[in-house]
């Protein structure tokens, strides 16, 4: 049985930029870069043209920024694909942006190549958190506020909770199954219950809710 390629999309206004990436990543087996663009506005037409699988987003670009694209691409799609930003600074505030408004993480542009392929291929399984150490620092950098406990944390089983906390920490479902003895499928199950009650799309999102309203500390 022939597996399907995780489908990419490179986003990037410099050419030379999207030249690396698609030689890194076409180099590997069961990638395949589908389409570029070179400016945000492209990037969505693109997307919508290839529907890919994962989308690497540079987050400043001509027309509309990362962040518009991401916006836009998300709201328009009924099935759109996983956007990672790439960017320069790991503080960057358009990053925390990016992911606020649904991207599933970020890369920086000096990532190695062998971290660009994990980090694609990880995105693709949407079975854990890109650089979750860096989602809480971004998280403790930009949540300058307050916040009064979430309505939804209320909602939320106690198995449930821990899952999310589990799920902040980076790990798989696998990973969080042996941690709080259930099968994959109970976490599995879990996961899909927190992501309803938080209104997140995923768990890059989850865990973004959690640290803003202080359901989770960063450290």
């Amino acid at each position: 049985m022939t597996v399907r390629p995780v489908r990419i999309v490179l986003a990037d206004d410099e050419r030379m930029v999207r030249t690396a990436l698609r030689v890194i990543l076409d180099a590997e087996p069961g990638l395949e870069v589908v389409g570029e663009a070179a400016t945000g506005a492209e990037a969505v037409s693109v997307v919508r043209s290839f529907l890919p699988d994962v989308v690497l987003m540079d987050v400043r670009m001509p027309e509309i920024d990362g962040i518009r694209a991401t916006e836009q691409i998300l709201s328009t799609l009924a099935e759109p694909p996983r956007i990672v930003v790439v960017t320069t600074f790991e503080n960057d505030s358009y990053v925390y942006d990016a992911l606020r408004a649904g991207a599933a993480g970020f890369l920086l542009k000096r990532a190695a190549a062998e971290d660009l392929v994990q980090a694609v291929r990880l995105v693709a399984r949407s079975d854990s958190l890109l650089f979750p150490a860096a989602v809480r620092e971004l998280a403790a950098l930009h949540s300058t506020q307050k916040p009064a406990p979430p309505p939804w944390a209320a909602k939320l089983t106690g198995r449930e909770a821990e899952v999310l906390r589990q799920m902040a920490r980076g790990l798989t479902n696998a990973e969080i199954a042996a941690r709080i003895g259930v099968g994959p499928a109970t976490v599995k199950s879990h996961v899909a219950a927190v992501l309803a009650k938080t209104g997140a799309r995923d768990r890059t999102q989850a865990v973004i809710a959690a640290y803003e309203s202080g359901f989770i500390r960063p450290k």
